[in-house]
Formats: structure tokens, sequence, C-alpha cells
């Protein structure tokens, strides 16, 4: 098999793969993340149709140019908004469509304008529409590429203010997608201002492949980040990302009920040590002090200076501490780590070597012994 031959098998499993994976998005058997997994079906789906043509071609001995078709173009300058689209409903299930978002119909109403004045304004030099065209799609890909990052860092922060484990809800695979599909972005319309654009090149087309697998791997294994019940769904997206601006706002406790409930919370992780589930969350904890979610996030913030993933996990971490100076112990790393309530050994490494600045082996063996 040479290259040719190797690279239209790859285009028959990139846009195979992409199309399949889209209906699994839309289909949702594990309805998980539902409205998320729809916008990034309709994403997956937009995607395949950049290699529609290179498809065609391979049952149809004559040239076939779908991506010329105004209709399919206009359509497909849609794809990095459906990206974006599908990132806000992973970040924030209850977020809901307004008036205002009609902003994000500004770049494709700009773009539509543009090949409509190419195809049907009489104009002989079509230089000029090109490099708008072309002008367009950068920016647009600059653009929602950039936003989506932007949105999941911010996501990250406020898991923190009421996950310990945030492992499975941190979005880092859709945070590299971002990165990656920018680079892809930027490489595709390269090529095209340098090469014939009906037809990717053998090691483009692989890379693309990889992104996809990886892409398929990791959004199939996203589980639910936030909960289903909708009270406490909506009482987790509110809590601010920054306690500090959080606190500047609104004063939500006096000082006296702040140190009571503070003190009342020092109590039951002492005794009850509730930090070893694995599964605690601010709502378990919340329930524990009979107070609500809003209130204990305050108090950690305030009371302690602190989000509640760091004031759950130095408990933790302390607790993996005795375990490792005990000579008696015949626990594993990893049996530590899950006996202090991580539920993996990279959350735990991660997490022992910013507290201590050793890894939990080094620690054992060395001087923190």
């Amino acid at each position: 098999m040479n290259t040719s031959e190797l690279n239209r098998f790859i285009v028959v499993l990139i846009y195979g793969s992409l199309v399949l994976l889209s209906l699994l998005k839309l289909s949702n058997p594990l309805r998980v993340n539902r409205k998320a997994n729809f916008w990034f079906g309709i994403f997956l789906f937009l995607w395949s149709s950049f290699w529609l043509d290179e498809v065609l071609t391979l049952v149809n001995s004559a040239p076939v140019e779908v991506h010329s078709i105004i209709s399919v173009q206009m359509i497909q300058f849609l794809t990095p908004i459906m990206f974006y689209f599908s990132v806000l409903f992973y970040t924030n299930p209850a977020f809901k469509f307004k008036i205002s978002d009609l902003k994000y119909l500004i770049l494709p109403v700009v773009f539509w304008i543009n090949i409509l004045l190419q195809r049907f304004g009489g104009f002989d030099d079509h230089t000029v529409f090109n490099f708008v065209f072309i002008g367009l799609i950068l920016v647009q890909a600059l653009f929602y590429t950039g936003l989506s990052y932007f949105t999941i860092r911010k996501h990250k922060k406020r898991i923190q203010q009421f996950s310990a484990n945030t492992e499975g809800i941190n979005l880092n695979w859709l945070e590299y997608i971002t990165v990656i599909i920018f680079i892809i972005n930027i490489a595709y319309i390269v090529y095209n201002l340098s090469y014939d654009s009906t037809a990717l090149n053998f090691f483009i087309n692989g890379a693309f492949l990889l992104v996809i697998y990886f892409v398929g791997y990791y959004s199939l294994k996203q589980k639910e980040i936030y909960p289903l019940e909708e009270k406490q769904r909506d009482e987790l997206i509110s809590i601010d990302e920054d306690p500090e601006r959080e606190e500047v706002k609104k004063k939500l406790l006096p000082d006296e009920e702040l140190l009571k409930i503070k003190s009342q919370l020092e109590e039951i992780m002492d005794k009850q040590k509730p930090y070893l589930d694995s599964e605690l969350n601010l709502i378990r904890l919340s329930e524990l002090l009979s107070i609500s979610t809003h209130h204990l996030s305050y108090v950690i913030n305030t009371g302690f200076k602190k989000n509640f993933f760091q004031y759950v996990n130095e408990y933790r971490i302390e607790y993996a501490k005795k375990l490792l100076k005990d000579p008696q112990s015949k626990l594993s790393i990893l049996g530590i780590a899950y006996e202090s309530g991580f539920n993996s050994k990279t959350s735990f490494n991660t997490t022992f070597k910013k507290l201590t600045d050793q890894t939990p082996s080094e620690y054992k063996n060395g001087s923190g012994l």
C-alpha cells in the first residue's frame, strides 16, 4: 500500500469515526451532560463535513467539490461556534440562551455576506473576498477556541469550591482539545494557502485521525459534572470561582456566626474524618453541619482563606503523612492514597507534592520521617 492509498484509507477512517462519534454523542445512551453532548455531537458532525469531498471522490471518479456549495460553506463556518456551545453546557448545564447571545452570529453573518457578495455581487476580482474569507475563518478560530479555553479555566477554579477530587470533572481533555483545534485550524489555513485545498496530505490527515481518537476516548469517558438534582446543581454553579471577589461583594454571615460554624467544622473534621470519603463534596459536608452550601463555602473561604479543594486535601495529606510514617503499616503508596480519601495515585502524588514539596515516596524514605 503506497502513501496515496494509505491516505485515502485514513480519510475514510476520519470521516467514519467523526460521523459515528457524532451519532453516539447525539443519542447519548448514558444520558450524561445531555445539552453539552448534543452540541458536541453537532460540532463533530460539522467537523466531519470537511472530509466529505475526499470521501465522495473515492466512489466517484470525477472530482467532487461539496465544499464549494454556498450552503455547505455557510454551515461549516458554524463548526467552532458549536464547539463553544458544548463547552458552555459542559461548564454550566443550567446555561440558557438569551437575546444578547445573538452576538455569536455576528461573525457568521459577516462571513455569509462575504460569500453572497463573492458569488452574486458581479465582481470579477475575487482576491479581496478570498482574503476576507480566509481572514474570517482565522478570526473565528482564534476567537472561539480562546473563549472556550478561558471558559474551561474558570470552570476548573469553580469546581475547586465544591469538590475535593476534581479528576473526571475538570475537563482537562476538553482544554487540550481547544488548544489542538486552534493549532489544527491554523495548520489547515496555512495548508490551503500553500497547497491544493481539495486534498489534505497524508501527514495532516494522520494527525487529525489521532486527535479524533483522543476526542472519542475522553468525550465518551466524561461523566456527569454537576449533580442531577436541579437545586443542588444551581447552588454549586452560582458559587463564585474567586472567593476573594465573592467576599468583597457581600458578607453572608456575621463574625460571631462565622466563628461558631468554623469551630463546628473543625470538630467534625477531627472527630468524624469525612475527608476520608473520596466522594466528599461541599453538599455532603454542608449536610453534616446542617447549613447551606453557600454558607459553608463562605466559612471555608473567609475563615480559613482556602477553597474547598485546598481545605479538604490538606486534611487528607496530613492523614497520609501519618500512614507513611507508621512503620507497622503494610499499605502501598496506592493503598495509602485510597485510605486517605484520594481516588487515584496521580491526584495523590500531585497534591502531596504541591503541599509538601516532596513525593509520597520521597517523604516516606527521606527527611520527612
